[in-house]
């Protein structure tokens, strides 16, 4: 059994002296693990971070077997994520996020949404919008998806600004009005394209959102908490992201 494949770099972990099993998200085989001879090397190592493009070889007797990977990094970014916190957070927290995937799932929309997050990480103005978007194709990966195309209460498709914390369905303006305070806000950023980064008060009204279903629909059916990186993440990344100038 082998095939070849396109893959981002996750994580990995030693095994024996020198070798190493490395985990893959790939384009056409989904979060897939192999062993890496000679991974654990300090000439190999470096190369096999989270964050890396790599171009993927597996190769087992049978299909259900750990198998063998050769990898050539196509793409090294890794050491670049890796200087600052909110970067190498975010690369932690991503790799918390697939890996609620059946493993060998094929995800081939996810793998290029991926590929484009995780090219931006290191520049902190887009990095929590980018984040926050990849959480909520998460939850609809996983079968979790937010309606947020319409509004709960009229059908409308206008002028929506908060989600139901109960449905995940967005809700309008005047529908929501009496119960904003129950309401979570809807980031515009969330449901459409923007001209510029958003501001602090909009990625934390983003990442309450997402945490919120996160929780209560995939960590905590599962007996788990939302992973530590998340939070970790957030708050080194909020510390460089400047509030929402004020109306003049």
């Amino acid at each position: 059994m082998e095939w070849t494949d396109d893959g981002i770099i996750l994580g990995l972990r030693r095994h024996g002296e020198a070798n190493a099993i490395v985990e893959v998200l790939t384009a056409a085989h989904g979060r897939h693990l192999g062993l890496v001879r000679g991974g654990g090397s300090r000439r190999q190592a470096p190369s096999l971070q989270p964050g890396n493009s790599v171009h993927v070889a597996w190769r087992a007797r049978l299909d259900e077997q750990l198998g063998a990977f050769t990898l050539e990094v196509t793409q090294a970014r890794a050491e670049r994520l890796m200087r600052r916190a909110h970067s190498a957070f975010a690369v932690s927290h991503l790799g918390s996020l697939i890996r609620l995937l059946p493993e060998r799932d094929p995800h081939p929309e996810l793998y290029a949404t991926l590929a484009a997050v995780i090219e931006h990480l290191d520049e902190p103005a887009l990095a929590g919008m980018l984040l926050a978007r990849f959480e909520l194709v998460m939850l609809a990966e996983l079968g979790f998806g937010l309606d947020l195309d319409s509004c709960a209460a009229t059908g409308g498709r206008n002028d929506l600004l908060y989600v139901s914390p109960k449905s995940g369905r967005a809700v309008s303006r005047d529908a929501g009005e009496p119960w904003r305070a129950q309401l979570f806000a809807l980031p515009y950023f969330l449901v459409g394209e923007v001209a510029e980064p958003p501001a602090m008060e909009d990625l934390q009204a983003a990442f309450e959102l997402t945490g919120h279903f996160l929780a209560r629909r995939v960590f905590e059916p599962r007996g788990a908490e939302v992973p530590d990186s998340r939070a970790a993440f957030l708050q080194a990344l909020l510390r460089g992201v400047p509030p929402r100038r004020p109306d003049l």
